[in-house]
């Protein structure tokens, strides 16, 4: 995978920039997939560990070249903690579970990290705000961040949701509602498997709603008849330019706080989530809530006012590495300052 940029020195152009030859890895990944080409595909690209993320504008058009919903942006900040940064090619976003994933694995098997504990920054957070990822070769868990009921749909608002997919009523005695885990998305019951495959998303409806309600999207999902499943899902942003995601961290970990709500999941029970099946890249997303002391640094496990903490994992498969190049970078000049937290190996 090859980037060339050619012309005047951009040094000499913008004031704040500086400009040079790089070279990175760079992955695609299935994650949430034991199986190459399922899951859901995201773009690694691993930095060096004494250089800054380049200007946001070429990681978006980094992100753009690999067509993926997402590429992670990793650098290595110490010992056992790492910054991600996660670029759509419209726009960055805080969090995404499915690319935390997938860049976990590469870390993994390409030897830069072992079996244990890591810390990761995301987005723009500061190193106070860590979450915690376990790595193994069975798979990778990571938290999320803290969950947060933020709003009930009356039924009025929820007919229009509704209508948005071509659906007449949802399933009795669950209602939609914004719930966050690091990204705010509408949570949509949907009745049984025959309505969550026949939901046809109005796009353009569907993107005035995720603006009016300042959310990402909308994860339709329905109660499983299938053992050992918990819900059957779908996942739709097309506010981000994603029309239909196979495979979303952040939105099951949404719906594992909205079922434990209902009484449909317990504390220490391992949930399974299945989504992309209509995409023909069938994903599977695994899911824990557990209970945690009061009173501790809430920034440093994903809790939240009741001492909730819930936790996404799944495996991953590298379908492609290659070496992305380009002989003009733009960076920025000035250095991050990154303070070394404690042993996150413990």
């Amino acid at each position: 995978m090859t980037s060339t940029n050619s012309g005047e020195s951009r040094s000499k152009r913008d004031g704040g920039f500086s400009m040079g030859k790089k070279s990175w890895k760079a992955f695609v990944v299935d994650a949430f997939s034991e199986e190459l080409f399922g899951g859901n595909q995201a773009g690694v690209v691993l930095l060096s560990e004494n250089e800054d993320f380049p200007e946001d504008g070429f990681m978006r058009k980094i992100a753009g070249e690999l067509k993926h919903s997402e590429t992670a942006f990793v650098k290595k900040v110490s010992r056992d903690a790492f910054h991600i940064r996660y670029f759509t090619p419209v726009e960055e976003v805080e969090l995404c579970g499915h690319a935390t994933i997938g860049a976990f694995w590469v870390l993994y098997e390409e030897g830069i990290i072992g079996e244990g504990s890591y810390g990761l920054i995301t987005g723009k957070r500061t190193p106070a705000d860590y979450l915690t990822v376990q790595v193994s070769g069975s798979g990778i868990w990571m938290d999320m961040a803290s969950p947060r009921e933020l709003y009930t749909f009356t039924p009025k608002e929820a007919k229009e949701l509704y209508l948005a997919y071509g659906l007449k009523e949802g399933a009795g005695g669950m209602l939609p509602k914004i719930v966050n885990t690091g990204l705010s998305d509408i949570i949509l019951p949907v009745r049984d498997r025959e309505s969550l495959h026949g939901a046809v998303q109005d796009c353009k409806a569907v993107t005035a709603l995720s603006q009016r309600y300042q959310v990402v999207g909308v994860h339709m999902f329905c109660l499983s008849q299938k053992p050992g499943t918990l819900a059957e899902c779908r996942n739709f942003a097309p506010l981000y330019g994603i029309p239909e995601e196979s495979a979303t961290g952040t939105a099951n970990g949404a719906l594992t706080f909205y079922l434990y709500g209902y009484g449909h999941t317990a504390v220490e029970k391992e949930n399974v989530f299945f989504q992309g099946e209509t995409m023909g890249k069938p994903s599977v997303i695994k899911s824990r809530l557990e209970l945690s002391p009061m009173g501790g640094n809430h920034s440093c496990g994903a809790l939240d006012k009741e001492g909730i903490k819930i936790k996404i994992g799944g495996r991953a498969v590298i379908s492609f590495s290659g070496e992305l190049r380009s002989w003009e970078v733009p960076c920025h000049e000035a250095r991050a300052s990154y303070i070394e937290k404690g042993d996150f190996s413990q």
